[in-house]
C-alpha cells in the first residue's frame, strides 16, 4: 500500500523528481520550467487518498512498453485500467460501479543512478473508450463513481464558445464552397 511508508519505498525517485500528469503542477512549460509536482507533493498527494482502497481490484494492465530512441533513459508504456468501487472514496460511499479507464500512454525517466526522475500518467489515447467521461486515471476514477474533483478539466471534454463557433464558421465556408 502506498499509504504504508514500510512497504512504499520512496527512495526509487530521485531528490529532482517530476511528476507530471495533464493539468497538475502548472501550464505547460514554454521556456523549459519546471512542472508537475515534486517528490515530497507527489508523495504526500499519494498518501492522501487510498484509489486501492477504494477499487481494491484495480488492474493497470501496463503493456507495449519500449525505450525511446531518442531519450535512451525513458521507458514509455500503455495501460488499460479496470477496477470496481467497493470501498470509500474519499468518504463517499462505494457505488460498486465498475469502471473501464481509456488506453492511457505514460512513462518514466531515469537518471544515472537508475532513480526515476520524471514520471508522465494519464495521458489519454482514445477518449472514446471506457466508461469514464474519456478520462484517464484518478480523474476517470473521480468522476467515473460521481464524485468528479470541482475543476474543469477533471471533467469529459466540453468545447469553448470559441472553438463552437470556429466550427460553424468552418461549415459555412465550406457551404459556400458547394454553391
Amino acid at each position: 500500500s502506498l499509504q504504508d511508508a514500510t512497504v512504499f519505498d520512496e527512495s526509487i525517485y530521485a531528490d529532482d523528481f517530476r511528476f507530471v500528469p495533464p493539468f497538475v503542477g502548472g501550464a505547460t512549460p514554454l521556456n523549459g520550467e519546471d512542472v508537475g509536482l515534486d517528490k515530497k507533493a507527489f508523495v504526500k498527494a499519494l498518501r492522501g487518498f487510498d484509489l486501492l482502497a477504494a477499487f481494491p481490484d484495480l488492474q493497470q494492465n501496463y503493456h507495449a512498453f519500449r525505450v525511446d530512441p531518442w531519450e535512451p533513459n525513458r521507458v514509455w508504456f500503455q495501460t488499460r485500467a479496470f477496477g470496481t468501487n467497493t470501498g470509500d472514496l474519499m468518504g463517499k460511499p462505494a457505488t460498486g460501479k465498475r469502471l473501464e479507464l481509456p488506453p492511457e500512454m505514460l512513462s518514466m525517466t531515469f537518471n544515472a543512478d537508475g532513480q526515476v526522475q520524471k514520471f508522465t500518467v494519464g495521458y489519454v489515447l482514445d477518449r472514446t473508450v471506457g466508461n469514464t467521461g474519456g478520462l484517464g486515471q484518478a480523474f476517470g476514477l473521480f468522476w467515473g463513481v460521481g464524485a468528479p474533483l470541482p475543476i474543469p478539466e477533471c471533467r469529459p471534454f466540453t468545447p469553448s464558445l470559441p472553438l463552437l463557433a470556429l466550427g460553424k464558421i468552418q461549415a459555412f465556408l465550406d457551404g459556400l464552397g458547394d454553391a
